[in-house]
């Protein structure tokens, strides 16, 4: 089978050791974690976990059941990107001394729509919100320019249609 993105959401109770559980399930399959994001969920004390792999359907079907059955795990899903909203922020530190030149800096920041955070004497702190190949593309630019630091954050993703976690609790509660 071919290999693809998919997006996990892992849906659990905010208890010591699942995250490790959780990530040690992927690792032991010998599967690459692109990304991962952990954060509270819309319903209190459930915690959602986001982590981004690329693996055929297959593996990911038998990778989610595998996950589900963890005690703290509420449910685990998989969607395609086409199944999901979804951002990454990074953070560029650039030298201040880019913007004595002329407005080659200032023009990329307004095309690649990014934002300054932070200007001190000797760096420039911008922000840009995006897909991955978004700040990929902006960080290639500046990296020509100069650039002091990097970093990108991990997959945050909404699904399309409603939570499915709402209806799964609503269909064990009956």
């Amino acid at each position: 089978m071919k290999e693809q993105e998919y997006t996990l959401t892992i849906f659990t109770e905010n208890k010591p050791g699942i995250f490790h559980r959780v990530i040690g399930i992927i690792t032991r399959r010998h599967i690459n974690i692109e990304s991962v994001t952990a954060s509270t969920s819309s319903i209190d004390g459930i915690h959602k976990i986001v982590i981004l792999i690329r693996i055929d359907k297959e593996r990911v079907r038998k990778l989610i059941a595998q996950i589900d059955k963890q005690v703290d795990v509420l449910k685990a899903f998989y969607y395609d990107n086409e199944d999901i909203v979804y951002q990454e922020i990074a953070l560029y530190k650039i030298p201040t001394s880019q913007f004595y030149n002329g407005n080659g800096v200032e023009n990329l920041i307004r095309e690649h729509n990014a934002r300054i955070l932070r200007i001190e004497q000797e760096y420039i702190v911008v922000e840009k919100t995006g897909h991955e190949s978004e700040t990929e593309a902006l960080l290639e630019e500046f990296k020509s320019k100069g650039i002091f630091e990097f970093i990108r954050s991990g997959r945050v993703a909404i699904v399309k249609p409603m939570e499915q976690l709402n209806n799964y609790l609503k269909s064990i509660e009956k």
